[in-house]
Formats: C-alpha cells, structure tokens, sequence
C-alpha cells in the first residue's frame, strides 16, 4: 500500500521519535481530510499510534495494513443502550472491531468506552451506564476471541479526582463517584488495562487568573513542596495527585495512560503558536529522557491532542475548542515541532500531501459599502454559520471592523463550498481573487471535498465532544 520511500522515511522518523508517542484524530470537521492521505502523512513523521473518537470506516480502511496502533473509541450517547443490551454490544464489536482483523487489517490495541463520562458537567448523565457498557463490549471482545490482546479502557477526565489542598498527596477520587471508579478499577486491574487520564495544563491557566503562567510549561517554575516531592509544572503535579489517588484506594501500581495532553493555538490570548511550541518542546524533551514525575520515574505513554484544527467542535469551553490541532485544517504543520523530544525544534513536520483545494478566490466585504451597521448584521449571521473563532482580541484575527466582516464573509462562503449565493449578503460582498490576508490573520480557502465527504452541522461535534472545561484548576499558587 505504501511506496518504499515512505518505509525508508519513516523508519528514519522512529529511530528518533519519542518513544510510544500517539496522536489523538478528531474528525469534528465540515470538510474532513482524506483518510490515506493522512496515515501517509502520520507514517512520514514516524507516529504509529492513534487514538480515534469513534470506528468511522472510511478510517479505519485507510489504517488497514499502515501497522499503525489503533485505540478505536465508543460514544458517550451509545453507552445508555449499550449498558443493557449485549447483543448490540456483540455487534458494534463485530461491525467496529474484528471487521478489521483480517491478515493486513487494522492493529488495534484497545477500544475507549466513552469520553471523559465521569465530567462534572454532565451532572450524572453517564455514572450508571459505563461500566455496563465496559462490561458488555469485553465480554464481547472475549467471546470474539480478542479479549486477550484488545482491552476495554475509559479515557476520563482529571476532575475524576480532586485535592482540597491542591498538593498532590491530598489527592482522591470523588466522593459522588467513588463506588463506580472502584468497579472499573478493579476491571482494570483484572484486564491489566491501563487507566487513561486526559491532563491539560492550559485549561489550569485558562480557568484561574491566578495561576502563574510559568507553571504551565517546563520552565522550572517555583516550585511546590510536598512530602519530599517538589513540582515545577502542573503537569507532573496534577499526575501525582492521580498517583495518590490511586494509591489511597489500593491500586498504587495500576499503569497511567495520559489520553489526551496539547496546547491551543487560537481563540483566546493564551492560545498561539508561539505558546504551543512553547508546551510542546517541554513537554516533549520530558518525555524524550524518560524521567517521570517524582512519584512515578521512567516512560510515560501519550497521545497528543490533537492533530488538526476541528471547526465543528462546540465552543461552550471556550473558543480555543476548534484550534487544538498541531496540524491546520488542510494538513499543514503550525509551527516546528522536534517529536524526538531532543531540542526546541526547528522543522516543520510533514504536511499532509495530496490535499486538494476549492479555487483560489475569497468573498470579502464590497469596498463601496458605507454603511458597516447594516454589515454587522451580516456578520453575525455568517459567524452563526460557519468558524469566526479566530475574531478578536489577542487572537489571530484582531482586525478592525471592515476586515473582520470579510472575513466572516469568507469563512461563510468558504463553509459553503464557494456556492455564488454564499457571497451575497444582502449585496455587499464581493468575490476576490486578491489574497486578503493579513499577518498573522489568514484568509483560508477551503478543501475541496468529493461528493459525501462533508459533515453539516453540529451534531456530528456533539457526538464525540472533546476535552471540555470544567477540569480542575490544580494548584492555584497563593
């Protein structure tokens, strides 16, 4: 399926690659990229590990035979039917996992029964139906004749455990969901599956005005002590307080999986590709020399979150939701990342080859309109339609009014494939060939998809909802 040049190049990526590192593939996009166009690019910059949100076949077809490692996911609005009725569990096993495991098929390693379920802002919704549901897909997977290789896992979210202190060793599980947390810990330990937990550093700054920015990177921050420990970042902090909140119910040894981990790089004055390559060369030189957090030493696994910008993600966390990717929306890298975690990075990794693109024009303001209030009008219902989080105050686009109706303009019609009436508005925009862009603030044109491929709306997005916000600001320093 792949060209020798690829094996060749791809063998020199892994040489070096931060060992076990895996990247999280959302498909929360109107205008998705093509699936073997993506696993090549993945291949070329030596990632052999995925974490999907759902099974989407298109995908999984494309991971046929790549020798990537798949972790395929499970929705969390499937939980409630799957938590009591195993036939159907018997069939998304069929249908999502064992379709693809012919000779040549799909390496897959793991499935996640839902997404972050336990969340505090579900309020409960999803506490009785997991582990049911973990229940039922094992057992399915164990009559299949898999269960010994493909392990039922639950990415959950770090406001699953909580310190009143905010120093690690405080930490606990929550009490409204302790008795549920025990059974799939014992599950765990008994499949001697690892316990995935999604840690994000930038929501602890996002969420806290106190919070010192320096302890959200890798940069020595002053440092907080605690029983012999000392941390310099949240990450390591927020890690141990799992490790203590592990060990205080028994399971001290259990393996740790950070499911997702990453950096936003637009819709908010926190988020820019300044500060993720900031996070990820720390993070990444961390992980590169294997040295752990000070309650756990040696290798730690991760899959990054995520790999491309997503522009169908809700934005009820923030609008930084749809800019998670360390690719943009067409497969272009952001900004150099060295993924042998050995220095600060000054390449770009490879794009994503092949992407093709609607015609080179934008939809922009007409020049000759002189009254913008009718305009803003327009605007806002154009960024009711498509992707305007880009718009405003130390954000990417911090444009003045005239431009930022352009762009509005353009990601409306762009959104909607370039169709000629999605330049009217009410006749004041106006096709370009011009690139309007502006420093930092691009214009995009979008990629051009074959007939089927486009996701409309939302509730595609709200399907797999993604990390969310109400994760716990650790250690707010006094």
């Amino acid at each position: 399926m792949f060209p020798a040049w690829v094996f060749f190049i791809m063998l020199a990526a892994l040489t070096d690659l931060v060992r076990g590192l895996g990247v999280n593939w959302g498909q929360m996009s109107s205008h998705p990229l093509p699936p073997t166009n993506v696993v090549k690019m993945l291949k070329v910059n030596g990632i052999m590990k995925v974490k999907l949100f759902d099974a989407d076949p298109k995908t999984m077809k494309a991971l046929a035979g790549s020798g990537l490692d798949v972790m395929v996911g499970i929705p969390n609005e499937k939980l409630d039917k799957l938590s009591h009725d195993y036939e159907l569990a018997q069939k998304w096993v069929k249908e999502n996992v064992t379709e693809y495991l012919y000779k040549g098929g799909v390496s897959i390693s793991s499935v996640a029964v839902g997404n972050e379920p336990f969340l505090s802002s579900y309020n409960g919704s999803y506490v009785k139906t997991l582990f049911p549901s973990v229940k039922n897909i094992q057992r399915a997977l164990d009559e299949a004749g898999v269960g010994g290789k493909i392990k039922c896992v639950v990415p959950f979210n770090a406001d699953v455990y909580e310190s009143p202190s905010n120093k690690p060793s405080d930490g606990r599980f929550r009490k409204n969901i302790m008795k549920e947390m025990m059974e799939i810990l014992h599950f765990l330990r008994a499949k001697k599956a690892p316990f995935v937990v999604n840690i994000y550093p930038f929501l602890s700054l996002y969420q806290s005005s106190g919070f010192p920015q320096e302890f959200a990177f890798f940069d020595n921050g002053s440092p907080i002590r605690d029983k012999g420990a000392q941390y310099s970042n949240v990450f390591d902090a927020n890690y141990d307080t799992l490790l203590w909140a592990l060990k205080k119910v028994g399971f001290a040894n259990l393996d740790i999986v950070i499911g997702e981990v990453g950096w936003p790089t637009d819709g908010n004055g926190y988020c820019n590709n300044r500060l993720a390559k900031k996070f990820y060369d720390g993070l990444l030189k961390k992980l590169a020399s294997k040295e752990g957090t000070p309650l756990r030493k040696g290798y730690l696994e991760v899959y990054l979150f995520g790999l491309f910008d997503e522009d169908q993600k809700s934005i009820a966390p923030g609008d930084f939701e749809r800019h998670w990717g360390i690719f943009r929306y067409d497969g272009k890298p952001k900004f150099p990342m060295d993924l042998a975690g050995q220095k600060s990075g000054h390449q770009m990794l490879k794009g994503v080859e092949g992407v093709k693109y609607l015609e080179r024009q934008w939809c922009v303001l007409n020049s000759d309109v002189r009254n913008l209030s009718n305009a803003q009008v327009e605007l806002n219902y154009a960024c009711s339609m498509a992707d305007c989080t880009s718009l405003g105050k130390q954000r990417s686009c911090d444009l003045e009014l005239h431009d930022r109706i352009s762009y509005a303009f353009n990601e409306f019609y762009q959104n909607r494939d370039q169709d000629v009436r999605a330049c009217d508005f009410s006749g004041m925009g106006t096709k370009v060939t011009q690139d309007p862009s502006t420093g930092d603030c691009i214009f995009p044109v979008q990629v051009a998809l074959s007939a089927g491929e486009r996701r409309h709306g939302l509730s595609y997005a709200l399907s797999v909802f993604a990390p969310l916000f109400f994760i716990m600001s650790f250690f707010t320093l006094l």
